[in-house]
């Protein structure tokens, strides 16, 4: 990915503008991405999902919601979308020992929310996409490279 969604801070000025820079960036997706997501609870990372999901096309995005308590929902279309929330999730090992990483080559693009949990274990090729409150509707959206 080398458009100018990369590498750069964008700001977004409600949950639409924040959905439809999701959807840009899905666009450019290729299979195997991993997509590590930072942010405060309530910082519109399952919003920016939901535009990734429909950016990638073929899933229907009313179907797009955080997995908070089963850590993975599975969204089938033309790419598969594997939407990880490690929210509760009390250890990076109980991620690798259920064999979540294999989802990481599975030809399909990983998307994990609260990636601090595994952010020491994050492969190198991982992009991170950073959610900050800017105000009341507007985010600040840093997407870049997982820093190693």
């Amino acid at each position: 990915m080398q458009s100018d969604l990369f590498n750069h801070i964008h700001t977004t000025q409600s949950d639409a503008e924040t959905h439809r820079l999701g959807a840009s960036f899905g666009r450019e997706l290729p299979p195997n991405a991993i997509v590590a997501f930072f942010g405060d609870l309530g910082a519109g990372k399952t919003t920016f999902i939901r535009g990734l999901v429909e950016g990638i096309g073929s899933i229907d995005t009313r179907n797009v919601c955080s997995p908070t308590f089963n850590f993975l929902n599975i969204y089938q279309g033309v790419i598969a979308v594997y939407h990880f929330d490690l929210y509760r999730l009390p250890r990076a090992e109980e991620f690798f020992a259920a064999g979540f990483d294999e989802y990481f080559a599975a030809g399909g693009v990983c998307c994990i929310e609260w990636a601090e949990k595994l952010e020491t274990s994050l492969p190198a090729e991982a992009i991170a996409v950073t959610l900050s409150y800017n105000g009341a509707e507007s985010r600040q959206i840093n997407i870049a490279r997982v820093q190693k």
